[in-house]
């Protein structure tokens, strides 16, 4: 299949398995190991995409489940994609919509041809399946998008993985079939999907057998790139971090390697540390809008009363325009006067902080230093908590 993603791998740090690399797209260039905010209806929530540019996010990643049902993929389509309909010019990833739909639980059914749910909206009925969500993410017109795959639950017994990820491998040859038939095809939808970009999916819960053997079989269908999917859905860190020990291994070094929903700092350092290149998670706004901030001293709920008087930035280490130009004092009057400025300021500065974390993480790999800056890291922002 071809593709317009090229990856390169500038630097292998010598201590661990962290690389600093560099995804190219039509619509930019991607430094990784990179940071994704999650924009799951064509916004990042309570931030503009001027807003979200100046954090130094450089792709941001928008949801096909969610899009499906309101606006309407034909709306955004008709709107000359996403990138037009949201005012983005850089990269966009979509993720199929397979999380979202799974996580419907009795209000779904999974069969062979793919799944049927009802919205969360209105409880109208629908289906989704391998080839739709491909046809609704062509609609958006992102640059990378993501294969129709069951993520399954925890804890899960082996026959339940087992019929489940290889359900996932068959839904990913079916995903590419639809690509290859868009592309073959002319007008608008051809054109866009001649610049989009598969990825598989590797499934196969926590056993590690199964790990291997999905990510053996998305690997045959020589994709731009490859996900970890399944992972950070109620395991214990301490078994997340075993399963993805392997998980890694299992997927080629030359193509990008993507931890789906993972926001949290300690998770991104381990994923990075172990061959992980991109990362996202709602994280950051979810705590912008529950008045938590992270700083280089780790997090701070602005609700506390500590902070009605505090007239010093959320971090005095930052030179985000929030830190810049608001107190902490300013910000919690706005939160406890129920003003959505509030979650704009909090969520533009944990969006900074995430993504120069990466930056830190890439000039850190770049000097082969990675572990000394984790250590450093994990030293301020957690203390004695980890």
């Amino acid at each position: 299949m071809q593709n317009t993603l090229t990856f390169q791998i500038f630097k292998k740090d010598s201590k661990t398995k962290a690389r600093r690399g560099r995804i190219t797209l039509p619509n930019g260039t991607i430094e990784t190991p990179v940071f994704m905010p999650v924009g799951t209806q064509a916004t990042v929530k309570a931030m503009k995409p001027e807003d979200v540019k100046k954090t130094g996010a450089e792709i941001i990643l928008a949801n096909t489940y969610h899009l499906y049902l309101r606006p309407g993929e034909d709306i955004v389509r008709d709107a000359g994609g996403l990138h037009e309909f949201m005012n983005w010019n850089m990269p966009i990833l979509t993720d199929s919509g397979g999380f979202q739909v799974f996580s419907l639980g009795e209000f779904r059914k999974i069969t062979e041809k793919g799944v049927q749910f009802k919205s969360y909206i209105d409880g109208s009925s629908h289906e989704m399946t391998p080839e739709s969500s491909i046809a609704i993410q062509n609609a958006l017109g992102s640059d990378i998008i993501m294969a129709f795959d069951e993520c399954a639950p925890y804890p899960a017994e082996r026959k339940y993985i087992d019929d489940s990820f290889r359900r996932t491998t068959r839904w990913l040859e079916r995903c590419k079939k639809e690509l290859e038939r868009i592309r073959l095809g002319s007008g608008r939808d051809a054109e866009v999907a001649s610049r989009q970009n598969l990825f598989g999916i590797m499934q196969g819960g926590m056993y590690k057998d199964m790990r291997y053997e999905s990510a053996k079989q998305i690997v045959e269908l020589d994709l731009p790139g490859y996900a970890i999917g399944g992972l950070s859905v109620g395991e214990s860190k301490e078994i997340l971090v075993d399963v993805l020990d392997d998980c890694v291994d299992y997927l080629p070094e030359e193509k990008p390697r993507y931890l789906m929903g993972v926001g949290t700092p300690d998770y991104i350092f381990e994923a990075v540390e172990r061959g992980v290149d991109m990362f996202d998670c709602v994280l950051p706004t979810r705590l912008a809008r529950h008045g938590v901030a992270m700083t280089s001293n780790g997090d701070i709920n602005i609700k506390n009363a500590e902070h009605s008087r505090s007239f010093v930035p959320l971090d005095e280490n930052c030179d985000c325009y929030v830190c810049r130009n608001y107190s902490r004092s300013y910000i919690r009057h706005l939160f406890k006067s129920g003003e959505i400025m509030s979650s704009m300021l909090l969520s533009e500065h944990n969006i900074h902080f995430l993504t120069h974390m990466m930056e830190g993480i890439r000039q850190a790999i770049a000097e082969d230093r990675f572990t000394e800056y984790k250590e450093n890291f994990y030293s301020k922002y957690y203390g004695n908590k980890r």
